[in-house]
């Protein structure tokens, strides 16, 4: 009977080193028909379809010359807020269409600018700047102490923020 045991677990072992096999080469082909590789990195995850701009620099000449707002997320590779925020962010799809209208930055650094730290520098962190290049600083989320986080759970919040940036634009434009 022992035997038999051993037979059957042998067998769910190559299975399961089968399966595993499997979903390791259906990632490969993935990635092989994805957009062109460049964006997939920049996006760190947040959005691999969306397009991301490289640097700050590059972000604010491609707002202020295409007219569209510019949304900046800081986080932190090892941050878990930062990480459960992405998580939320990349699967919302509502969110993923609507990114489509922004430029598109996500830091994992500081930049010298103070004006992307209105009032400290926290992670996970969203601003938007309008196509003058002014930040946002009116457009917040839900915490007193820190004005531009955001919890999974205020995902919504952010989205009707997104909204916000593109009408201020309309009206101000």
């Amino acid at each position: 009977a022992m035997e038999k045991t051993y037979v059957s677990m042998f067998l769910l072992l190559i299975a399961i080193s089968c399966a595993l096999a499997k979903d390791a080469g259906k990632k490969d082909t993935k990635d092989t028909t994805a957009k062109p590789k460049l964006p997939q990195t920049l996006s760190r995850g947040w959005g691999d379809q969306l397009i991301w701009t490289q640097t700050y620099e590059e972000a604010l000449f491609r707002a202020k010359h295409s007219q569209k707002p510019l949304m900046i997320i800081h986080h932190l590779e090892d941050c878990p807020h930062s990480q459960a925020l992405k998580k939320v962010f990349a699967e919302h799809k509502d969110i993923q269409k609507l990114a489509e209208k922004f430029i598109l930055l996500n830091l994992v650094y500081e930049t010298t600018d103070k004006n992307l730290a209105p009032d400290g520098q926290y992670v996970p962190r969203v601003l938007f700047i309008d196509p003058s290049l002014t930040v946002r600083a009116d457009i917040t989320g839900r915490y007193s102490n820190r004005l531009y986080a955001y919890e999974p759970s205020d995902i919504s919040l952010l989205y009707s923020n997104m909204q916000k940036a593109l009408k201020l634009l309309k009206t101000e434009l």
